[in-house]
C-alpha cells in the first residue's frame, strides 16, 4: 500500500512540476458488477459509485482517483439447486493514464491503468440448502488489484466516463472469483 501511495504521490508532484494543467471535481454514478465463478452462472448486480478524482496533464495526462463503490454479484448452480448473491462495499483507488482530443469546451478522452480496491464491507445471502461443497464459497479476500479502460467526454466542467473495469487477482482463491464491472460515472470540475 505504501508502494502506491508513494508512487501516486511522485507522479503528482512531477505532473505539477511540470506546470502541467491541473484539475480536481468530484463524481458518482451507477455500475454492473459481476463475479465471474467457475462452475456456476453468474448475472449482474446494480450498484454505485461516488468519490473524487484529480487530473493533471493536457495532451497525455494522469488522474488519480478515489471513490466508494457498491458491487457484487448474483450466482446459481447449473441445476439450481444453489444461489446467492454477494454485495460489496468498497474503497477503490484508479491511477488512469489517457489522452484527450478537442477543445476545452468540449474534450473527449480515453483511459487505462490499474486500480487497487479494498472491501470494506460484505454483505452475502446464500440459501440455507447450500451442502458442504459449498461450504468456503465466502472466503473473501480483503483487497484486489485489476485494470480499467474506458472513455469519457468533457463539456466545460461536466465530465462523463463509461469503463470496464477486470480483475487481475481472485476476490475468492477457492472457486476463481474475478470482478467484473461497468460502470458510468457524472462528475464536475471543482477546479
Amino acid at each position: 500500500m505504501k508502494k502506491y501511495l508513494l508512487s501516486i504521490t511522485l507522479l503528482i508532484a512531477i505532473s505539477m512540476s511540470a506546470k502541467a494543467q491541473f484539475s480536481f471535481g468530484i463524481k458518482a454514478g451507477p455500475n454492473f458488477s459481476s463475479l465471474n465463478t467457475e462452475n456456476l452462472h453468474d448475472s449482474p448486480l446494480a450498484g454505485f459509485e461516488a468519490g473524487a478524482f484529480a487530473r493533471f496533464g493536457t495532451g497525455f495526462y494522469i488522474q488519480p482517483e478515489l471513490y466508494l463503490a457498491s458491487t457484487g454479484g448474483k450466482f446459481n448452480s447449473e441445476d439450481n439447486t444453489f444461489n446467492g448473491q454477494v454485495r460489496f462495499t468498497t474503497l477503490n483507488f484508479p491511477l488512469l493514464f489517457g489522452e484527450t482530443f478537442g477543445t476545452q469546451s468540449l474534450n473527449f478522452r480515453i483511459m487505462a491503468g490499474p486500480v487497487y480496491s479494498y472491501f470494506a464491507n460484505k454483505d452475502e445471502s446464500i440459501q440455507t440448502n447450500v451442502n458442504d461443497a459449498y461450504a468456503d464459497f465466502g472466503h473473501f479476500n480483503n483487497s484486489t488489484l485489476g485494470y480499467q479502460v474506458g472513455a469519457g467526454v468533457d463539456v466545460r466542467s461536466i465530465t462523463i466516463d463509461l469503463r470496464y473495469e477486470g480483475g487481475l487477482s481472485k476476490i475468492n482463491p477457492d472457486f476463481g472469483q474475478r470482478a467484473n464491472i461497468w460502470s458510468l460515472g457524472v462528475g464536475f470540475k471543482i477546479l
